[in-house]
């Protein structure tokens, strides 16, 4: 009789999935440009750039902001970690020359678009499903 058993699962090597995770962020990115006319960048590659920046300050520096305004966000619902996703853009628009966002409101829009997009990227089945919150969503659902 033949016995069955359970391996565990083989994580994506940490290159493929921080590959995946940067061209994920270019993809938002560019339709952010695509859809704001007041968010502009000078290149592709310019775009890559700020993918790549904007994937580093989401890893590193978005947690640790979210945990020193926890309290922030208990008594505004939650409305404080936008702008703490506002800052993401900020920051990345600063270090990146030639990705520009001109005007508050069109940071709004940058950061709701980013966030739409993302959830639609949560519930959509893909390449990108290997990384971050999105993997371990998919772990916990058993796909």
């Amino acid at each position: 009789m033949a016995r069955i058993v359970d391996q565990p699962k083989r994580e994506k090597p940490l290159a493929l999935r921080l590959g995946i995770s940067w061209l994920t962020n270019a993809i938002v990115l560019g339709i952010v440009v695509a859809l704001l006319h007041k968010v502009t960048v000078s290149s592709f590659w310019t775009l890559l750039a700020a993918a790549a920046v904007f994937g580093v300050l989401n890893t590193i520096l978005k947690p640790i902001l979210r945990f020193a305004t926890l309290p922030l966000a208990f008594l505004t619902l939650g409305m404080a970690w936008f702008f703490v996703s506002l800052l993401m853009l900020v920051i990345t628009k600063d270090i990146v020359s030639g990705f520009h966002l001109h005007g508050f409101w069109t940071l709004v829009l940058s950061t709701l678009i980013i966030w739409a997009v993302n959830v639609m990227l949560d519930y959509t089945p893909g390449p990108w499903q290997i990384t971050g919150k999105r993997r371990k969503r998919r772990e916990l659902r058993g796909r």
